[in-house]
């Protein structure tokens, strides 16, 4: 089987040759396996972010919506405090007319 040194090299190289191929075999399937996991991931990055932008777009435009009702619905209130204020000064100089003009008679 092994007559010259020649030959215990051919199947050295053959050997080596062979494991070579195995481990790059192997190191590809890994490299692919990686880059599909990777690829995947950024997927559904891709998707969380784009589920955060119209999360993003329907507040904004549920806010610039609201905006008028709000601004309407503040002056609206301003003016129930300034009627509550109005009626509390007449209640309080009305109620202190009164007892003044009892205690005069």
């Amino acid at each position: 089987m092994f007559e010259t040194s020649r030959d215990i090299l051919n199947w050295v190289l053959a050997l080596s040759a062979a494991s070579l191929a195995f481990f790059l075999c192997w190191s590809l399937y890994y490299l692919i396996a990686s880059a599909q996991r990777i690829f995947r991931l950024i997927k559904q990055v891709e998707r969380g972010v784009s589920k955060a932008e119209e999360l993003i777009d329907l507040v904004r435009n549920k806010v610039s919506g609201s905006a008028a009702y709000l601004s309407v619905l503040g002056e609206l209130l301003k003016r129930g405090v300034e009627f509550a204020q109005a009626k509390r000064r007449r209640q309080n100089t009305g109620g202190s007319e009164n007892k003044k003009t009892k205690n005069k008679k």
